[in-house]
């Protein structure tokens, strides 16, 4: 119950903060909004902006996405120094900070997804025909990134280093592109086909023992 609580509690502390700090959150959705604009007047440059194909609209969100989450959540504990850490230590249990980072920015990061999809369909139109399986899609890819991004930066706050964190995180990003690409491709018909809950098993796992590991190592990093 404890651990529930003082999670909970977290959450709320990084909420404030981020309203506190609201450029933080305001640069992200400028860079999501201006990639998408300058993507429109681009394509509209060579008559395209309405007709592009189902494969590079599918590629250009993933990747907008992609860069958002790291922008997002690459300072989510170089942001905290060391004597915060150290206040935190007499308070709070390891698992209930990086519970607390993990959930934050996987609301943050749905949010940004839900927003993004929107400005893609609202300037560049959209392929989606089955909208519950792309909404299972964007939850999923939130939920990958939020936690893939958040166990990587805890690790790269060690070494003081942001850059660390896409370095760290390339191997996993490039298989998770792979299969959310392939996922959200089954929106694209009204029907799912047979591989659809395959693949869906196979990014859930993912999505698994990424949050058991986080649980398991960050202790070891939070002693350091």
């Amino acid at each position: 119950m404890n651990l529930i609580q003082n999670t909970w509690s977290l959450i709320k502390k990084e909420s404030k903060l981020e309203i506190k700090n609201a450029y933080g959150l305001a640069s992200i959705v400028l860079y999501v909004v201006a990639t998408i604009v300058v993507l429109y007047l681009s394509l509209a440059s060579q008559g395209a902006s309405k007709n592009i194909e189902v494969k590079y609209w599918n590629v250009l969100f993933w990747i907008i996405m992609l860069f958002a989450g790291i922008n997002t959540m690459s300072k989510s504990f170089i942001q905290e120094n060391s004597s915060r850490y150290l206040y935190y230590y007499s308070l709070v249990s390891p698992q209930a900070v990086i519970l607390s980072k993990m959930i934050y920015n996987l609301l943050l990061m749905l949010l940004i997804s839900i927003v993004s999809s929107l400005l893609f369909k609202l300037v560049l139109g959209s392929p989606v025909k089955n909208s519950l399986v792309y909404f299972i899609v964007i939850l999923l890819g939130a939920t990958s990134f939020s936690f893939l991004f958040t166990l990587v930066s805890s690790i790269a706050s060690k070494a003081q280093n942001i850059a660390l964190t896409a370095v760290l995180g390339l191997p996993l990003i490039v298989i998770l592109l792979i299969y959310l690409m392939k996922l959200s491709r089954e929106a694209f018909f009204v029907e799912t086909s047979e591989n659809f809950f395959k693949t869906l098993g196979i990014l859930v796992l993912f999505d698994f023992m990424l949050f058991i590991l986080s649980l398991i190592l960050f202790p070891y990093l939070w002693r350091d």
